[in-house]
């Protein structure tokens, strides 16, 4: 939830305030970044307990916030990850240590697909 930032440039609302960032300081009359980490904690908690391959579609933001909490960054750190859009990311687990929650891919995204013939 944006608040009094829906619509806005986050390079207009720099001008305004000055290395504001989403994921550290929120939107006024919007969600409070422990809000969205709450939210992703809850969305990981139950993905655990549906199986193995899921897919997801998010906007950017909610799946840098939700990378960032997969792998246990307090969500300030969503900051540092950027997503492409029509990119994939994948969220798994390190095949040596399956207790481990790993960034598998990020930012890929596979060349357009054209049908035979075409």
């Amino acid at each position: 939830n944006y608040g009094d930032y829906e619509g806005r440039r986050s390079a207009d609302i720099r001008r305004e305030r000055p290395g504001w960032s989403i994921y550290r300081d929120g939107c006024p009359g919007g969600e409070a970044p422990a809000v969205v980490a709450a939210r992703a904690d809850r969305l990981i908690d139950r993905l655990g307990q549906l199986g193995n391959c899921i897919a997801l579609f998010s906007h950017g933001q909610f799946a840098c916030s939700l990378a960032a909490r997969w792998i246990g960054l307090d969500i300030a750190q969503a900051a540092h990850l950027a997503i492409d859009t029509a990119s994939i990311g994948i969220l798994g687990h390190s095949h040596s240590h399956p207790e481990t929650r790993v960034i598998s891919t990020w930012n890929f995204a596979p060349a357009r697909w054209v049908a035979p013939g075409q």
